[in-house]
């Protein structure tokens, strides 16, 4: 089982939140070119705002500058995991003897294309609501970055929330549902700072932490965390490359540029009560899961 990979005895719950420093050190580490560029930007005077001073800069730039630190932070958690925790990184990835890359792909493939589908159709139904940005120089640099790179930023984030803290929660609990819990909760409480929040309300971040909670879900049904990351790197990827706004984190040399006005309550409904449902059904389908309770909410 994949919390049992873990001998507690020998990696107690402070060494999860000693490692978590480590792997926050490292991503203020990664975060130096960043801090760099946008001094570069302009004078940084007490009236200076960071992020209108990254945005001046080329969107591809930007990309690059925002994805480096994570970059960096998954040296961090190698380290912390075997030389702290003293265990490799398939541990806190997969209880299978090795990685499943079939599962990563399968899910990637899966949402991407279920993902391509409802932009493509929203923008024959709604073209008012999106402008054309594609240009092939700007695109090419954009395809390349995000490719190498965002996979490593969902990834880590995988690695980080669904394996390392999940496990360390789980032996502190001794439970599997509050280590659920938690990390849903942290992973939804880190994006309060986006620009989304800011333009949407405090109201979207029941989308991030319910977006946890389906992640950490998929991850604990499934006995690892191989489908999460597949699930995200799609999820990123495909929105970095084909569509973004004036208001979101990333702003990138996207195909389309949406320039509707979101709706909050949509987004809710559909993500959390349609889509996210109807991707673990798939799911259990396919994989043939069972012991639905035991494994959300049993005892370790």
């Amino acid at each position: 089982m994949f919390f049992n990979q873990v001998d507690f005895t020998k990696n107690p719950f402070w060494k999860y939140l000693l490692g978590s420093f480590v792997v926050i050190i490292f991503s203020f580490i990664g975060q130096a070119p960043l801090t760099y560029f946008i001094v570069e930007a302009g004078p940084m005077t007490s009236n200076a705002d960071p992020m209108s001073l990254l945005r001046d800069l080329d969107k591809n730039l930007q990309l690059f500058l925002l994805l480096i630190p994570f970059v960096i932070a998954f040296l961090g958690l190698w380290l912390v995991v075997v030389k702290l925790h003293e265990i490799t990184l398939r541990i806190i990835v997969t209880s299978r003897s090795s990685i499943d890359w079939h599962r990563i792909f399968y899910a990637f493939f899966l949402w991407g294309i279920f993902s391509l589908v409802l932009i493509i159709g929203d923008y024959f139904f709604s073209p008012e609501s999106y402008e054309w940005n594609f240009n092939a120089k700007a695109f090419g640099i954009l395809f390349v970055i995000a490719v190498l790179l965002i996979p490593i930023q969902t990834s880590l984030e995988e690695f980080i929330f669904r394996g390392y803290l999940m496990q360390g929660f789980g032996g502190m609990f001794k439970n599997r549902w509050a280590p659920l819990l938690m990390t849903s909760l942290i992973f939804g409480s880190l994006h309060m700072f986006n620009p989304e929040v800011e333009k949407l309300g405090y109201g979207i971040m029941v989308y991030y932490i319910g977006t946890g909670l389906f992640l950490g879900i998929l991850s604990l049904m499934d006995e690892g965390i191989e489908l999460a990351i597949g699930f995200h790197a799609a999820n990123n990827l495909i929105t970095a490359l084909l569509v973004t706004s004036s208001w979101t984190a990333f702003q990138t040399e996207s195909i389309l540029i949406d320039i509707s006005e979101p709706s909050l309550g949509a987004e809710l409904i559909l993500s959390l009560i349609v889509f996210y449902p109807f991707f673990l059904l798939i799911m259990n389908k396919k994989y043939g899961w069972s012991n639905w309770k035991m494994k959300l909410t049993g005892q370790l």
